[in-house]
């Protein structure tokens, strides 16, 4: 797992701007879409963010690739890119012949949600065609800070 935290300093950007991100390469199997979704909480948690929605997102973005966005023998890419208070989620793979598209599901249907979850789940989300034959599926979160706890003391400044 390549892992990097940086800050960031030059044209448009703020001085002390700092971005993380991790990129992962994963089988397009259902253990890999499983993966994917374990070590995303496992990054958002060591830096410290909120998990639940993302992971959500991820595993569906994931299962989405190996179903949908596999060829034998190809992986798929996870990255998750933290800028400021925005967590983005890009899943790549070498399906970009079939591009996502939401749907609405017959009512007994058991798959065909997992876009209306992100769609859901998500502040912004879409695709970028790549180079043929790549596609990657993109949702961005806005990440809210945690609130803070009140100590109780019953001082005036609490």
């Amino acid at each position: 797992m390549n892992q990097e935290t940086q800050e960031i300093t030059g044209a448009g950007t703020r001085p002390g701007r700092e971005v993380r991100n991790v990129t992962m390469l994963l089988s397009s199997t259902p253990r890999g879409a499983r993966l994917a979704r374990l070590l995303a909480v496992d990054a958002l948690r060591s830096w410290g963010l909120p998990d639940e929605a993302a992971s959500h997102v991820v595993a569906e973005l994931a299962a989405n690739a190996a179903t949908h966005g596999r060829l034998p023998g190809r992986s798929f890419r996870l990255t998750l890119y933290v800028v400021d208070a925005t967590l983005r989620i890009e899943v790549t793979d070498t399906r970009g012949d079939r591009l996502p598209a939401r749907q609405v599901p017959d009512d007994g249907a058991e798959s065909g949600r997992g876009l209306l979850l992100v769609e859901v789940l998500a502040d912004r989300w879409g695709v970028i065609e790549g180079r043929f034959p790549r596609k990657t599926v993109w949702a961005e979160l806005l990440l809210t800070p945690p609130e803070s706890v009140p100590t109780g003391s019953g001082a005036v400044d609490d």
